[in-house]
């Protein structure tokens, strides 16, 4: 068993092999084992002890034996990985005191490329967690991390104050899923999210103070990205955003809507929609197709025609685009 890579000596592992298979043996017997003197191999299993790597029982003489494997070997992985990532850190702060310094001597510096993805993904978390009054995004496959992977760290930002705006494409919100198990909680802890057909890139914007967005949309281009400092193109991605917000259509929360809000209607419709209904109103509006709809909603293609077609006729709606203005008058949506 080759143990090295964990940081463990040539002595440590051979004794370590040796107490595996002589369970409940002494320092005398494991010296034999071994071919250590008494002492050497007492030097030794204090030090596999230390570790965790061993067990010592009371008695005279004591006898030791092994931590099972699985056991002792993933915890030292778990500490050698954890001494990877305190470097990775160490690394990732010394390349942000550099690009900065670097900055400050060419302030035409306003777009930095970024090629690495550990880069990106720490600039990311850079511009999300240095958020002071608000996070704008526009959300679109492909993804990198798993959809609403990050949704904890959102709501502890909203509770303390960003105000977060996201714009989502359909083919996020059609995500197996997404639209029930992270884009209904971020809006019930205070999001604020549009849909759109279809949008140009992928964008976050901390505050006014920076940017961040992929080199491309194409297989593999998250990879790189372009981290934009305050300039023109900031001001720019900032008005693109506002403009795309305009022309959004509101996503609800999928759940029953405010006290009070309750416009009534013909009596074969709701006084108030379901949760499920105001879903599928939402991502009618937004312009998903039946086969969109099911995915994010996890109901067969059939299912979804079938509550459709009853929504339009309930609405006395002959067409989608009629039956989301309906909802929009009744404050459906």
């Amino acid at each position: 068993m080759e143990l090295n890579v964990l940081g463990l000596t040539e002595e440590i592992q051979h004794a370590y092999t040796a107490l595996v298979g002589h369970p409940r043996c002494t320092a005398s017997e494991l010296a034999e084992a071994c071919g250590l003197s008494p002492a050497g191999a007492g030097r030794l299993l204090s030090v596999l002890v230390r570790d965790g790597l061993a067990t010592r029982s009371a008695g005279r003489p004591p006898r030791f034996s092994a931590t099972a494997p699985d056991v002792a070997v993933t915890a030292l992985i778990a500490e050698q990985q954890h001494r990877l990532d305190e470097a990775r850190s160490q690394v990732h702060r010394l390349m942000e005191t550099y690009r900065e310094a670097a900055r400050i001597a060419h302030p035409e510096m306003a777009v930095e490329l970024l090629t690495d993805r550990e880069d990106i993904s720490s600039a990311v978390g850079r511009l999300t967690a240095d958020a002071r009054r608000e996070l704008r995004a526009f959300d679109r496959p492909p993804y990198v991390d798993r959809p609403g992977s990050n949704l904890d760290q959102q709501i502890q930002r909203q509770r303390h104050g960003v105000a977060h705006r996201v714009i989502y494409d359909r083919e996020a919100v059609a995500w197996p899923g997404r639209m029930h198990n992270d884009i209904a909680p971020s809006i019930r802890a205070g999001e604020k999210a549009r849909v759109r057909p279809e949008l140009p890139l992928k964008l976050v914007i901390s505050d006014s103070r920076a940017a961040i967005i992929p080199f491309s949309l194409a297989a593999g281009g998250q990879s790189a990205a372009y981290l934009i400092h305050p300039s023109p193109m900031l001001v720019a991605l900032e008005s693109l955003f506002e403009a795309e917000w305009e022309r959004g259509v509101a996503l609800p929360d999928a759940g029953p809507p405010p006290p009070g809000n309750h416009p009534q209607g013909p009596a074969s419709v709701p006084v108030q929609p379901d949760p499920d209904t105001r879903s599928l109103l939402a991502l009618l509006a937004s312009g998903l197709t039946d086969a969109a709809i099911a995915r994010s909603q996890g109901w067969s293609e059939r299912t979804t025609q079938r509550r459709i077609h009853r929504l339009m006729s309930e609405l006395g709606a002959s067409t989608r685009f009629q039956a989301s203005l309906t909802a929009a008058r009744r404050g459906w949506l």
